[in-house]
């Protein structure tokens, strides 16, 4: 379970008084006159900038072989003239590592991705705000409206099922369905990420109301419901190896590729959809903004969101499709109900969350 408690632990002793006078005012000044920068010169403004900074760390919970390496290759093969170089780690690591930096006065990475971490970076003072021409090219639904991050990929979550063990047709389709006696001790979800336990049950109070979740998670207690520990991606491995019959609130596309590859898996959407996005943000005390700048518009850019469209990731701006296998679990293509629950909300719940999750599954 994404756990409130240590991120407030982490945010006391690593972010006491916010991240205020991590660099002289006027490299502050210049450094947000750079990420706010707007007008017809930008991009040669930007370009010539990084081109002298040379450098770019970007910190992200990205899949290292799925999206990550490829959308900073991206980047460098539009861009050769800056060394981009990455690091991969959950999301309390990403905030934990940034936030040593700042207090250190000695940042390393210049932007950040990950889920459900902007509003506790944004409570830390850590973020600056910045501006990409892209911005507009981003669904309503989907913006941070106070400049301090922006959406860079989708996530749709439901049910992954074996194919084998549980035949096409013969699966939940619903979440009341859940509850049927044959699927107990079968059903396996994710206790430690934000995109776990914690949304499954933030986006059935945001749906129902409290009352109503508590009476349905009680139920579910009945199932014997198996708490995983590991990431997304090794859950749904597991329903493939046979481990777990059911895995429930798991990245859809994880299990849509699997399939493709010949896997015994598939997903099932269950509505309304949960889903939440990606986000990226840059800290203060940046050592590179240039180069932060133009890699956070390469991100948004068509160029960069077919990166991670090729790399079977949704796309967040309208200029980019998703690829057609993804269409049936993507709400928008399938003309299913979703529940976008940002950053804001999936903090607004957490404690809540937390103290239901202990009392029914702990």
């Amino acid at each position: 379970m994404f756990d409130p408690g240590q991120f407030s632990r982490v945010l006391a002793a690593l972010a006491f008084g916010g991240a205020i006078g991590l660099a002289a005012p006027a490299r502050a000044d210049a450094t947000s006159d750079i990420l706010l920068l707007k007008g017809a010169d930008r991009q040669k403004v930007l370009e010539e900038g990084a081109r002298k900074e040379g450098e770019l760390m970007f910190y992200s919970a990205l899949t290292i072989d799925q999206g990550l390496r490829a959308i900073v290759d991206g980047f460098m093969k539009k861009y050769p003239f800056v060394k981009a170089e990455f690091w991969r780690g959950t999301e309390l690591q990403i905030v934990q590592k940034t936030l040593a930096e700042q207090r250190a006065n000695a940042m390393v990475g210049d932007v950040i991705e990950s889920v459900g971490i902007v509003t506790h970076m944004t409570r830390a003072n850590a973020l600056l705000p910045f501006y990409s021409p892209h911005f507009e090219e981003i669904p309503e639904r989907y913006r941070d409206k106070s400049g301090l991050s922006a959406a860079t990929r989708l996530n749709f979550f439901g049910l992954a099922y074996n194919t084998r063990l549980v035949p096409p047709g013969s699966q939940p389709k619903t979440y009341d369905e859940l509850l049927d006696p044959k699927w107990k001790g079968k059903i396996a979800w994710r206790e430690d990420a934000v995109s776990g336990s914690a949304l499954f049950i933030t986006a059935m109070m945001i749906t129902r109301g409290e009352k109503a979740t508590e009476d349905y998670l009680q139920k579910l207690r009945a199932q014997n419901i198996v708490s995983f520990t590991g990431s997304g991606r090794t859950l749904v491995n597991r329903v493939i190896e046979g481990e777990y019959q059911l895995a429930v609130n798991i990245f859809m596309h994880h299990a849509t590729i699997s399939n493709s590859q010949g896997a015994p898996t598939l997903p099932q959407p269950m509505e309304p959809i949960p889903s939440i996005s990606g986000s990226m943000m840059i800290p203060k005390g940046v050592k590179h903004p240039y180069a932060a700048a133009l890699f956070t518009d390469f991100f948004l850019s068509p160029d960069g969101q077919a990166v991670m469209r090729d790399a079977q990731y949704f796309p967040v701006t309208t200029t980019v499709k998703p690829l057609k296998e993804l269409e049936p679990i993507m709400p928008a293509s399938a003309g299913l109900e979703e529940i976008f629950v940002s950053d804001q909300q999936l903090f607004d719940w957490q404690r809540k969350t937390e103290a239901i999750y202990k009392k029914y599954f702990r």
